[in-house]
């Protein structure tokens, strides 16, 4: 490590030196200052871009240029002529001031198409080929070296700290926005312009009426050559690996045409290479986003689904993966656009993972368990889209979209408490989304829009749990770990095995209607009426029974949770109604937009239990909202909201009988539970300097939740087993975060600094007592990496976690602290060879002590003629260093965990990649 930094010193003073500035200041005719005047440079030997920039509000720029070489110096602003001068570069610095005539731009348009960066409004142009050297494969590899441009951990990608929406191609969703699908496979040789949309707007009538700061798109323009054309590239490969023998075959096939494209995408392999996780197909929401802004009543529907791990190459042993994707676009008319997907995922993986758990209760012992997961999801995704513009007035949407899955999990555990035990869950659930929206501009001062979303989604999972008992020792002091909560439960405990089975069965009808009236007063202001209504409908069905050893079933008889034998079934039906009206007032006063508003609700709740109408509350609500802008630059702003909000739980938590959410946690809902009630203050900064490359954003929020909804835990003295309800915390909720990055290009040169603070204290209710956890965490982060377009390029970061957990059932602060190096290295040689290497580092401490240490090293070597070359062979190699197992460490208000996860073996593969 130490050498590898050392020469990414080296190679930093190798730019910095032997270089002169090119400076000055550029006016107009009249003497007044010209800020964003393209100002670039060009070697006039090899005729390539040596050095360019932008001036600043002064009219000031400054370029670093190496000495002794003749360069072409080209300013030009839009709208006037540019001035051309050839200097001969020494050892001095070289001034040049410009005075520039108005003219048709012309000239200035053609310079434009030369920069690396432009600006245009609030679209930040990107020139592919400028960062661009080689080695780079897909769209991901570009975006990393875009100034003002991050990928975080998660994948998704980051503008000024705004995550961006959506990915459009030509203008054409890319499978819906996603843009997971499309970082990871559109091919970096087709990018002509990388288009960052701020202030997006899916719809343009709406622009000009609203607050759109916090909306980023990007969208991708392709080279000329890559039109009408299909494009892209397949690629085979195979390894070997302990125990098994490897695959991989992955086509990416591209067509664009003006007036229908076509995207394939499929991937079929067992090397651990996840395209799209279970996660990532439930987040297909629909790709509808409301246009206008949230109207405070939040109503999720959780999710009853199985309880699915999430694999990769990092927390599993096992991944095989299909994926077919299939996306496309019609235009029959310039009128009308056509669009859908078809996507069909399988994946089937292995997880293994020791557990040791030290709970906060000092009456509950400490538990280790071993398990062996084995899990596989099916799930097909279709989507069909109409978008109609009659005319710059009217305008419709429809889309519908449907997900249809089967998933099946298998658990082997064994515990130090327990015994062993296995578990089996299946589910085949299935969601239909469907959206409408309709857009009239009445005139030039009246905009009307109405949004209507429909949800339909059913979901039925079985579980089954077998755990071991011994018949003969059911007294008191000598008997299983299971038994005391057996005789809770009412189970027979005369078997030799506990079999318990569970059917749900989750039903959600759903439909959310709103009409905005926009009403423009003068080019100032404008007035924002909505009325709405949220309609929706639950049920909630289950059974929780006892299979005996002779295959009878059953009914248990306990008093958990109460003593009624209704208690182990459930029959709920959830009724929620959300009618409201609102007024926005939208005002721009010098650098400041100010949006005060304000929304009535009034509310109907009804819970229905097995036939008998048990709650009904009928109450109204009054939310004010502000929102303030204050434009300093056009890359320059400050935002203020602050927002009240109620936050509604679903049927899933109503529901009073028991729940079995695995075999050693059971739940059982209260019907009596109240809403949430949030208030949400946010605060946001960010700035895109041009002139020096340096990017910041920083963001603060705090939130005070009244009425949280928390669980109150039981745990059986001597037990690992918990039952837990839901209730409203007495106490209110508070939590404070803070997050900064500040971001700067150096010439080749990308830095960032980023940090991360948070602080929240919560409530929990542990056997019947409630305690108070107070959690505060920092993230510190550094990164700086090259993009030489000949040397060799490196990135080297650092990340440092600290956390404080301070919980009043236990004595100490629980301190953890966790350092994590990376250094990743690639370089293009004898314009035919890539080699690529990855290799981080994570160490965990608790109180001081190591809980665990793990390292990972990737690497590829990739062979090609030349760029344009059709063929490219490859040698990919990940997890080099044969590591077994990573440990993650887990505090919360219940127990401390640290769980060890196996992951994929050393793998080594050949791959052949055709290039059409």
């Amino acid at each position: 490590m130490k050498k590898i930094i050392f020469l990414a010193i080296f190679m930093v003073t190798v730019v910095a030196h032997a270089q002169v500035k090119l400076i000055g200041i550029v006016k107009d005719s009249i003497g007044e200052p010209l800020e964003m005047a393209n100002v670039l440079a060009i070697d006039k030997v090899t005729n390539k871009i040596v050095s360019y920039g932008f001036t600043d509000e002064k009219g000031f720029y400054k370029l670093n240029v190496e000495n002794n070489i003749t360069v072409l110096l080209k300013i030009s602003y839009v709208g006037m002529q540019s001035a051309d001068f050839t200097l001969e570069t020494k050892s001095a610095d070289i001034v040049t001031n410009v005075m520039l005539a108005f003219d048709n731009a012309l000239d200035g348009i053609n310079i434009v198409s030369k920069m690396p960066v432009t600006v245009k409004g609030d679209t930040i142009v990107y020139n592919a080929d400028s960062f661009q050297n080689g080695s780079e494969r897909k769209l991901e590899d570009v975006l990393k070296k875009l100034p003002g441009v991050e990928i975080n951990d998660d994948g998704e990608i980051e503008v000024e700290g705004k995550t961006v929406e959506k990915i459009m191609i030509d203008g054409k969703d890319f499978f819906d926005g996603d843009t997971k699908l499309a970082t990871k496979n559109i091919p970096s040789n087709a990018l002509d312009k990388i288009e960052v949309l701020r202030n997006y707007a899916d719809v343009s009538q709406l622009s000009g009426v609203q607050n759109n700061q916090d909306r980023v798109a990007i969208n991708i323009k392709l080279k000329e050559g890559k039109k009408n054309f299909w494009f892209g590239d397949i690629t085979a490969g195979a390894g070997n690996a302990p125990d098994e023998t490897l695959y991989l075959l992955q086509p990416k096939l591209f067509y664009y045409s003006p007036k229908y494209t076509i995207n394939v995408i499929g991937d079929v392999n067992n090397m651990g290479e996840v395209v799209l996780d279970r996660g990532d197909i439930r987040s297909f929401s629909g790709g509808f986003r409301s246009q206008s802004p949230s109207n405070g009543t939040n109503l999720s529907l959780a999710s009853a689904s199985i309880g699915f791990l999430t694999a990769n190459a990092r927390n599993a042993n096992r991944i095989e993966t299909k994926l077919t994707a299939l996306n496309f676009s019609y235009s029959p008319t310039t009128k009308l656009d056509l669009s859908g997907f078809l996507i069909f995922s399988s994946n089937s993986n292995g997880q293994q993972n020791n557990v040791t758990t030290d709970y906060v209760d000092s009456l509950t012992p400490n538990e280790y368990t071993e398990s062996i997961t084995d899990q596989t999801s099916n799930t097909g995704l279709v989507k069909l889209s109409a978008n109609y513009k009659q005319n710059a007035r009217k305008q419709f949407n429809y889309d519908v979209i449907g997900r249809f899955s089967n998933e099946f999990r298998t658990d082997g555990v064994e515990s130090n408490v327990l015994g062993i035990i296995t578990e089996d869950e299946k589910s085949t659930p299935y969601t239909i989304n469907q959206n409408f929206s309709y857009f009239y501009t009445a005139n030039e001062n009246n905009i009307f829009a109405l949004e209507a979303k429909h949800l339909l989604q059913d979901e039925d999972p079985f579980y089954v749990a077998s755990l071991d008992n011994n018949p003969s020792n059911n007294d008191l002091d000598n008997n299983d770990g299971f038994d005391d909560t057996a005789e809770e439960l009412g189970l027979d405990r005369s078997n030799l095995f506990y079999n318990l089975e569970q059917d749900r069965r989750v039903k959600s009808n759903q439909l959310d209607v709103k009409l905005d009236y926009y009403n423009i007063l003068n080019d100032k202001s404008n007035l924002n009426f909505v009325v709405g209504t949220i309609q929706s409908k639950q049920t909630f069905d289950s059974k929780f029974f006892q299979i005996l050893d002779d295959e009878s079933e059953f009914t248990p008889t306990g008093t958990i949770p109460e003593d009624d034998p209704r208690s182990f079934t459930n029959d709920t039906e959830y009724g929620f109604s959300d009618i409201y009206a609102g007024l926005r007032y939208r005002l721009k006063a010098g650098i400041f937009t100010f949006t005060p508003g304000f929304t009535v609700h009034a509310y109907d709740v009804q819970n229905t239990q097995y036939e008998t109408a048990i709650f009904e509350d009928q109450f109204q609500k009054f939310f004010p909202e502000l929102s303030i802008i204050a434009q300093f630059k056009q890359s320059e702003s400050l935002q203020f909201s602050y927002k009240q909000e109620v936050n509604f739980t679903d049927v899933n938590q109503l529901a009073r009988g028991i729940v079995a959410n695995s075999y050693n946690s059971f739940y059982y809902g209260n019907y009596e539970l109240d809403n949430a009630h949030l208030h949400n203050v946010n605060l946001n900064y960010s700035s895109f300097n041009l002139f020096n490359y340096t990017n910041v954003f920083a963001r603060l929020n705090y939130k005070k939740t009244i009425d949280q909804i928390n669980s109150n835990t039981i745990f059986e003295p001597g037990s690992v087993v918990s039952t837990s309800s839901s209730l409203n915390s007495p106490f209110d909720n508070e939590s404070f975060t803070g997050s900064a990055r500040v971001g700067k290009t150096f010439n080749k040169i990308k830095t960032s600094l980023g940090a991360n603070y948070g602080y929240s204290k919560t409530f929990q209710s542990l056997n019947n007592e409630f305690n108070t956890n107070k959690l505060f965490s920092q993230s510190y982060s550094a990164s700086v990496s090259t993009n030489f377009n000949k040397a060799p390029n490196v990135s080297l970061g650092y990340r440092l976690s600290l956390s404080d957990q301070d919980n009043s059932s236990r004595d100490a602060v629980v301190k953890g602290v966790t350092n994590a190096p990376s250094i990743s290295f690639d370089a293009y040689v004898w314009n035919s060879l890539t080699i690529r290497s990855d290799f981080s580092y994570n160490e965990v401490k608790q109180d001081g002590v190591v809980a665990n240490t793990f390292e990972s090293l990737d690497a590829s070597f990739a062979y090609r003629k030349n760029k344009d070359a059709k063929w490219e062979y490859e040698i990919v190699g990940s997890n080099l260093l044969a590591s077994g197992s990573r440990a993650s460490v887990n505090t919360n208000n219940i127990a401390f965990t640290i769980n060890e996860t196996f992951i994929l073996p050393r793998f080594i593969s050949l791959r052949v990649k055709y290039q059409l």
